[in-house]
């Protein structure tokens, strides 16, 4: 299914739309019927690159075989949104998928890994081949691969 976000929902109000899409994600396991009811979303919590300071973004995903994709498009601004440089700096992450919580490693995708991926993502929300035709930065891909969690 091919699903376009409205784009009165982003802009502008990135961090009010945000917070409210995690309330109503958290509360539903994932269920969403309000800003991105019909695109695939996690909750990727982060830390800050300089703080630490603990974040939540909620992000459109695909899968592959063995890992979850994020995108970071930050719709086609010229520059990485601030999540990404916090995972970069801090790549060992967490994503709510559902009503599950999950520990990841966070790798930016290059090169021919990179290709795939970001396809999956215009084929699934259609916004994507805007963002890209946007910008003159090329969009990071983010793979999140599942880690064991911290024992003890």
């Amino acid at each position: 299914m091919r699903v376009e976000v409205p784009k009165a929902m982003y802009q502008g109000r990135f961090n009010d739309v945000n917070a409210d899409v995690i309330v109503e994600y958290r509360a539903n396991a994932g269920r969403l019927t309000t800003a991105f009811a019909a695109a695939p979303i996690l909750l990727l919590n982060h830390r800050g690159a300089k703080s630490g300071a603990p974040y939540t973004s909620p992000l459109a995903f695909t899968r592959t075989a063995d890992a979850y994709v994020i995108v970071a498009s930050m719709g086609g601004a010229p520059v990485d949104p601030q999540w990404f440089r916090n995972v970069v700096a801090h790549p060992d992450v967490t994503i709510e998928v559902g009503a599950e919580t999950i520990p990841v490693l966070a790798r930016v995708a290059a090169g021919e890994e990179r290709a795939q991926p970001y396809r999956a993502h215009a084929d699934t929300i259609s916004n994507f081949d805007d963002y890209q035709a946007g910008t003159s930065r090329e969009i990071p891909v983010i793979v999140l691969e599942r880690r064991d969690p911290p024992t003890g």
